[in-house]
């Protein structure tokens, strides 16, 4: 799923891009002049303090410190400003070109805090979210945006903020309908006696227990581990030509990244992915490569979720596919050897 990069830069946007240049060189040049004013009011100021006896010692470079980072970011105030309305235009334009929506400010719902209770997004002390991409793709309710999630850590002066994840949480209808909740994480997330007594039978989220599913390819549990309080539809929902498919998408992703929830009829990926969707610049040099690069990041997400929600044919099934029936569950015990009886 991409969007025409060339188009977009020969329409709309692309006329839209040239008309904010006054816009860009305004913002530069009142970053400049806040600079130059901060600068000169603080010079009488830092003087004062390190040449009188105020017998302040280490404080003088701590406030002096300050006071240039204070100055620094209020220069950069319309310069991000004119980043982000820049950024606004170009990722609206590329949503539009697809079909759906994009809005920067994103406040998160239900898909979030069921990545918090089931483990998919790390523990955290401070969040922040931006870039909602949401709509329809290919007949399925469709939402994407970004988080980033920090911890505390250290003490004294060594306390910092440390990036525990960074990625795209996405929540999708999933292809078919289904009543179990299957947890896909990473393998070994969850060990007996502090990782000492190997994987757990079951875990319990808030009261709600999900055991472990055995599977049947022979790569699957070097990379995933599968969850779930269904055992039969569990297999259903990640069979073994669909695990083919995650290993292929774990590798593009380099590791360490997709991890996903099947609960209520929907899918929620958790994909740590870096940072994300940045086009917005001063500089109209490279615009259109900024407008390629967030279509490219947003086409490879969207392109994974459809992936992950898909039949056991390969394929995203329609809005009106039939749920997991009886006949599913016998061919997936005759398969898994749990024998002939349905569930």
């Amino acid at each position: 799923m991409q969007a025409d990069v060339t188009a977009l830069m020969q329409g709309e946007l692309g006329d839209w891009l040239r008309q904010q240049s006054a816009m860009r060189a305004e913002a530069k040049k009142e970053a400049f002049s806040r600079w130059i004013w901060g600068g000169a009011a603080l010079l009488p100021i830092l003087a004062f303090l390190w040449f009188a006896p105020l017998g302040l010692g280490g404080w003088r470079m701590i406030i002096t410190v300050l006071a240039f980072s204070g100055v620094s970011a209020w220069g950069y105030v319309p310069i991000n400003k004119a980043r982000r309305a820049i950024k606004i235009g170009i990722n609206s334009a590329i949503a539009r070109s697809l079909g759906i929506e994009y809005e920067h400010d994103v406040e998160p719902g239900g898909e979030f805090h069921a990545c918090k209770t089931y483990g998919l997004v790390p523990s955290y002390d401070r969040d922040s979210f931006e870039d909602r991409w949401f709509g329809q793709i290919e007949g399925h309710g469709f939402e994407l945006y970004e988080s980033h999630l920090e911890e505390r850590r250290g003490s004294g002066k060594n306390r910092r903020w440390v990036t525990v994840f960074r990625g795209a949480i996405v929540n999708m209808e999933f292809g078919r309908p289904f009543h179990s909740t299957t947890l896909l994480q990473r393998a070994g997330k969850h060990k007996k006696w502090f990782g000492l007594g190997g994987r757990k039978d079951s875990v319990n989220f808030g009261g709600h227990r999900l055991d472990y599913v055995d599977q049947v390819h022979p790569a699957f549990d070097d990379v995933f581990e599968l969850w779930s309080d269904d055992q039969v539809e569990a297999r259903v929902l990640v069979h073994p030509s669909y695990v083919e498919h995650l290993l292929a998408l774990e590798k593009a992703f380099r590791g360490e990244a997709v991890r996903a929830l099947f609960s209520r009829g929907s899918v929620v990926i958790a994909v740590q992915s870096g940072n994300l969707f940045e086009s917005g610049s001063l500089s109209a040099f490279g615009d259109e490569q900024r407008v390629a690069e967030a279509a490219a990041q947003f086409g490879s997400l969207a392109e994974l979720a459809l992936a992950i929600n898909q039949n056991e044919r390969g394929r995203v099934m329609g809005a009106g596919a039939n749920e997991i029936t009886p006949g599913d569950r016998r061919r997936v015990r005759r398969q898994s050897g749990f024998g002939r009886k349905d569930a």
